[in-house]
Order: C-alpha cells, then sequence, then structure tokens
C-alpha cells in the first residue's frame, strides 16, 4: 500500500509540515507497514516558502525587514536546492500573520518590507525568483515594495509619498531613474491564484480589503487611490493595471509585479507542485490525501485540494480530502477526482479547542479515513489485500 500524504497548511493551527506528519501517524496506526510520501504543499499565499524549501532540500536566510506597520522584523527568504533560485514569501514580510487583528490599517500598511527581501536577494547574487503572493495585511498597489527597490514616487512639493494605500492619492510623479537596475536582468514566476483587477468592484480593496480592516468607507478610499495609482504608473510604463486580471492580488502588488518586473503568473498550487515533482512519486500510489483548515466552494478555484486532486486524477489516483471544516458546496470538488472530503472535528467543541487540538483530530481521523477506504477497496476485490 503506498499513500502519498500532500497537505497545505491548516491556517491558524497547523503548517503544512505538521499536517503531513499528522496524517502520516494516523495512517501508520491504522496500517503500519503502509509506504507513505509526505509532500507537504501551498498555492502560493502563507507556508509557499516552506513548502518549496523543504520539498529542495534548500534553505532559509533571515533578514531584517520592517513589518506591515514600519516595525523590525526578522524574515526569511528562501534558497530551493538548485542554489540558483530565490524564493519570497511577501506574507513573510508584509502579512496578516505580523500583526494583530486591533492593529490592522489598511491605509497605512505598506509593502516596503517585501520590496527589501527582494533586494537582499539581489545583493546576494540571485536573478531567478519565485514569488508567493497572499495572505497580505496590505492594500499599497505595491508602491511600498517599488520603494524600497529604489524607485521614487513623489508629491507634488516632490518629497517621497508615505506608507499605505492612504498615501496613494498625492502621487504627483513617479521617478524610475533609480529603480533597481538588476531586475530587468531577473526572471520572476509569480505564483498567485487571484486573478481580480486592481480596481473596480471586483477589485482589490472590495474584494480583500475587509478581511484587512477596511470599513466600506476606506474601502472606497483605497479604490480611488489605487486608481490614481494606476493612471501615474500608466504615464511612465504605458501599462494599464486598472482591469489587467490578476493586478488585484495581495492588494494591489500583482499589478506591480507585471507593470515594473520581467515575470510570469502561473496557478499558485501548479507553481509548487512543479518544484515538489509530486509526478514523480505517483506511480503505484493507491490513494493520495490532501487537505486544509477549511475546504468550501472556493477550493474549486485552484486551492491546494482541488490542485493536488487534479494532478492524481490525471493518473487515474483517488484523492480524499481532509478539512478542519466542510461546507455543502464543496461537493463540486467530486468533479476533480476527489472520492470524499471528510471534517476532522470528531464531537461538538469550540473553535479554540479545535486549533489547540488539530494535529491530535487530524491523526484520529487520518486513521479512520484509511481504515474505511481500504476497507471498501477491500470489499470490493473480494481479498483481503490490505489487511493490518
Amino acid at each position: 500500500m503506498k499513500i502519498i500524504v500532500a497537505p497545505d497548511s491548516f491556517k491558524g493551527s497547523l503548517s503544512a509540515v505538521e499536517a503531513a506528519n499528522a496524517i502520516d501517524k494516523g495512517i501508520k496506526n491504522a496500517f503500519p507497514e503502509a509506504e507513505t510520501v509526505l509532500i507537504p504543499v501551498a498555492d502560493g499565499g502563507e507556508g509557499t516558502l516552506e513548502t518549496l524549501v523543504a520539498a529542495t532540500k534548500g534553505e532559509i536566510r533571515n533578514v531584517v525587514v520592517i513589518d506591515p506597520l514600519g516595525n523590525k522584523v526578522e524574515a526569511g527568504y528562501g534558497v530551493l536546492g538548485d542554489k540558483k533560485t530565490c524564493v519570497i514569501e511577501m506574507a513573510a514580510a508584509s502579512g496578516l500573520t505580523l500583526i494583530s487583528n486591533e492593529e490592522l490599517s489598511p491605509l497605512e500598511a505598506t509593502t516596503y518590507g517585501t520590496g527589501q527581501l527582494i533586494k537582499q536577494a539581489l545583493d546576494d547574487g540571485f536573478t531567478s525568483f519565485v514569488v508567493g503572493l497572499g495572505g497580505s495585511a496590505t492594500n499599497d498597489g505595491g508602491a511600498g515594495m517599488l520603494q524600497a527597490l529604489g524607485l521614487k514616487i513623489s508629491d507634488a512639493d516632490g518629497n517621497e509619498i508615505g506608507y499605505g494605500g492612504g498615501s496613494l492619492d498625492k502621487i504627483a510623479s513617479i521617478d524610475t531613474n533609480s529603480f533597481d537596475s538588476r531586475i530587468k536582468g531577473c526572471k520572476f514566476l509569480i505564483a498567485s491564484d487571484v486573478e481580480n483587477p486592481l480596481i473596480g468592484s471586483n477589485g482589490a480593496s472590495h474584494i480583500f480589503g475587509p478581511q484587512k480592516g477596511a470599513t466600506p468607507e476606506i474601502i472606497a478610499q483605497l479604490d480611488q487611490n489605487l486608481a490614481h495609482w494606476a493612471n501615474q504608473v500608466a504615464k511612465v510604463t504605458g501599462i494599464r493595471m486598472h482591469d489587467m486580471p490578476g493586478a488585484g492580488a495581495a492588494g494591489g502588488i500583482g499589478g506591480a509585479f507585471q507593470a515594473f518586473f520581467p515575470c510570469e503568473v502561473e496557478r499558485g498550487i501548479d507553481v509548487v507542485l512543479e518544484y515538489s515533482n509530486i509526478n514523480k512519486f505517483l506511480t503505484g500510489t493507491d490513494l493520495v490525501i490532501t487537505g486544509e483548515g477549511r475546504v468550501d466552494e472556493q477550493t474549486a478555484s485552484g486551492k491546494t485540494p482541488m490542485g493536488v486532486a487534479q494532478i492524481a486524477k490525471m493518473q487515474g489516483i483517488p484523492t480524499v480530502i481532509m478539512a478542519g471544516s466542510v461546507s455543502e458546496d464543496a461537493a463540486v470538488l467530486h468533479d476533480f477526482g476527489v472520492v470524499s472530503i471528510h471534517s476532522i472535528i470528531n464531537k461538538p467543541m469550540t473553535l479554540e479547542e479545535a486549533v489547540r487540538n488539530a494535529a491530535v483530530l487530524l491523526e484520529w481521523s487520518a486513521e479512520q479515513v484509511v481504515r474505511s477506504y481500504f476497507h471498501s477497496i477491500n470489499y470490493i476485490k473480494g481479498g483481503a489485500i490490505y489487511e493490518n
């Protein structure tokens, strides 16, 4: 019996690596002799750095940067096993997890720290980048990141504008003369599932602003400011970020990459699965187990469980999903090779209890899932193939 274990993180409770280990323990409780291959994955958001470094036996280098509110914080960038490719996870420097809910401030939050990470990697000689977008606390259109890399964004008095989306309406000019010239000689692969434009009702501010603490009034202000930012960028680059698919990713930083960097954008899960070489492990596999904190209809938009299931389906291998919570509309995933979806909650409990006991719950549930699945296979085939 061979099982591939390829979960994403269970946000707020388990990293992808911790989730994979818990599932593995559950499998071994049921079938000690089972062959398991652990491939923790991510979809471009939080956890992408750790996942890619682990998959390629790379390393993480720590850098002191500023967090979304301008405070010093230690963040890391990854070096893949090839020693040539650098991984930047913007959430490591500009993410929601770096500040408390009480500190959320989308008008002031900056991506400057993400730019500092890129600059350090450039200083260290890297020219090939994988950048994971997602989990940002920012809505500044990537202006802070660009400032950290030398782009001069000035107000009417010639002064550099302040941090955050709340300052974008003050832009009077953009000077690219000091923008880091090394960038044009690099290759940036942007891992992102977001196809939202920069502005409008489906843009960065309206869709993602609320989770970053934006009220309806602030959302309207941010959207107007991003429109002004996009107008100014278009004057300089000739590129219109306004309606560009994916420009709204991570508070608009997706647009900044497309306007100022030589880059390609790919679905995050596809990038991670390619680097993890999951295809080479699928031969002879009987079952794939994946999962994440919450599974719903949005999971089918390209999140980890669906991406894993699609790859497995191409080789005729069934996939089981495990999650902290499962919505009724998650049934759409059955169309993508998922044979069953399971919540790990086994009794009434508070969210705090579920988070605190996530590893134990996941281990117990994984054991029940594989016992049930392989018992059913044994019954269908009419033989004692998978005896413990």
